[in-house]
């Protein structure tokens, strides 16, 4: 692996993650009081917390896409936007951290010397696995700010 490889590697393996030019993802899902993760304020499509189930769901199934060859594709958009409140008092911990476990399995596949970045997916019409990492990364940035907005309607942003 040549040293421009590794360090495209790392880079993206930290965009995943970033936390410099915005809000990061554990700062988005910190500290919103149980009792308005399932609020949408008024003028706003979603609640924190479908926000956070569709980063989840979308994110998992980039990485399943990404990694499975018997991947089976989910219906948009019933498949990737959950209706109503968490379902119980440990649904909001348990979806941040089956975010963070695909956020972690991306990134090794970022730095993967035996994934060919440039390759198209075997079991694809097409994409690519840096363009799966790449769409993880924009799709996250986007509904992070999302989040973040919400909160600030709700007045539980610091």
């Amino acid at each position: 692996m040549s040293a421009p490889d590794t360090a495209l590697r790392q880079q993206l393996a930290h965009f995943l993650d970033w936390k410099e030019a915005h809000a990061d993802f554990d700062t988005a899902v910190t500290g919103v009081p149980p009792a308005m993760r399932g609020t949408a304020p008024p003028g706003a499509a979603h609640s924190p917390w479908q926000i956070l189930e569709h980063l989840r769901i979308a994110q998992h199934d980039i990485l399943d896409f990404s990694v499975n060859p018997a991947y089976r594709e989910k219906k948009w958009p019933d498949d990737y936007w959950t209706a109503g409140a968490p379902p119980s008092p440990t649904a909001w911990d348990e979806s941040v951290a089956a975010y963070k476990r695909d956020l972690a399995a991306l990134q090794a596949l970022a730095r993967d010397p035996n994934i060919d970045l440039l390759a198209t997916i075997p079991h694809g019409s097409g994409q690519t696995y840096i363009r799966e990492i790449l769409l993880v990364v924009d799709h996250a940035a986007y509904h992070v700010g999302q989040l973040v907005l919400v909160r600030q309607l709700l007045g539980i942003w610091p």
